[in-house]
């Protein structure tokens, strides 16, 4: 009888899959600020040689990555479920689920990542109507020390009619070899009956010359989240919003006088290729689906990392003030 029972749990083990993903960091039950980095690997997926591995947050959409991979991921304050995904050679797969809490934000910054923090504070911040709006505006901006959070948020001022725009941008160093981001920002509205759309967009010339333009806007009238591609050629560009599949309370429904966080993840490939990934907007995080399309432009820029913030006015005449504090682009 020992030995039938012995044969038995060879053969049960024999059959059962070979799951072998191993996640080195967070471990299950972790206490996190976002982004965090993901460090997983496997060798099989079930019984099978594994081809490649996935994660994603909570049941959102899934990032797909090779066998050994190390990733840096976004999440909404709160608790989550961390899924690391394997699939084999001949279909078969796995999900480990791992217990993770997204705690407020600080200073820590995973290994590996550039932040480039304050840019509110920088002095080279200039300020123009958007010529694509049907209207006209006028804006200024200054650095004030309230309201704020850090001490020094910045004050961007718009005046406008038949829905102009105003654009406030600013340059912060050159990297053409960075391919992913995370634009991170507080921002305090103290009219939100005014605005129609926010906008917060970065700039990156690569090394070829061509400048990828990362555009999001929190569309107004449509109430989604929307992202920018080039749907003509990098030589004769034609720069179009697409509306994503996540939703965003429309800005002039934002609590006025308040601070309200915004994290906005994507990357891109060598052509210039964009994957828009996640917006998370006052902890609550939007998973864009498909999100994807080339916007490479020829601009004929120098070396450059460039950022926008824009403000669209709503209805016939207007006029609003944003405030911006604890602006940080994250690059790796």
């Amino acid at each position: 009888m020992k030995t039938f029972l012995l044969t038995l749990l060879a053969l049960a083990l024999c059959a059962s899959p070979a799951l072998a993903i191993t996640v080195i960091t967070p471990v299950n039950g972790a206490q996190l600020t976002s982004p965090f980095t993901l460090t997983a690997n496997t060798i099989n997926c079930g019984s099978q040689p594994a081809v490649s591995m996935g994660y994603s947050i909570d049941y959102g959409a899934t990032a797909i990555v090779s066998t050994n991979f190390n990733a840096v991921v976004i999440a909404g304050t709160g608790p989550h479920i961390l899924h690391v995904k394997c699939w084999g050679s001949q279909g078969a797969a796995a999900d480990q689920q791992m217990n993770i809490n997204i705690l407020a934000p600080n200073s820590a910054i995973p290994a590996g990542i550039i932040a480039a923090n304050s840019l509110q504070t920088l002095p080279g911040w200039t300020w123009n109507n958007d010529p694509a709006t049907p209207g006209n505006s006028t804006g200024s901006s200054a650095l004030v020390s309230s309201p704020s959070l850090s001490g020094a948020a910045r004050k961007y001022s718009m005046s406008f009619t038949n829905l102009g725009g105003q654009i406030f941008h600013t340059t912060f160093g050159a990297d053409p070899n960075a391919t992913h981001f995370v634009y991170d920002a507080q921002v305090r509205i103290t009219n939100p009956a005014a605005i129609a759309n926010i906008e917060m967009d970065m700039n990156q010339v690569l090394a070829n010359g061509n400048t990828v333009i990362y555009g999001v806007q929190c569309d107004g009238y449509t109430g989604t989240w929307d992202y920018t591609v080039n749907t003509g050629t990098a030589a004769a560009p034609i720069d179009t919003w697409v509306h994503s599949n996540a939703a965003c309370p429309r800005p002039s429904t934002w609590a006025a006088n308040t601070w309200h966080h915004i994290q906005l993840s994507y990357s891109r490939d060598n052509a210039g290729n964009v994957t828009y990934q996640s917006v998370v907007l006052d902890g609550v995080q939007s998973d864009l689906v498909g999100a994807t399309g080339n916007s490479a432009f020829k601009l004929g820029w120098g070396s450059v990392l460039l950022t926008n913030f824009q403000i669209d006015g709503l209805g016939s005449s207007g006029s609003t003030t944003a405030y911006v504090d604890n602006l940080t682009v994250y690059r790796w």
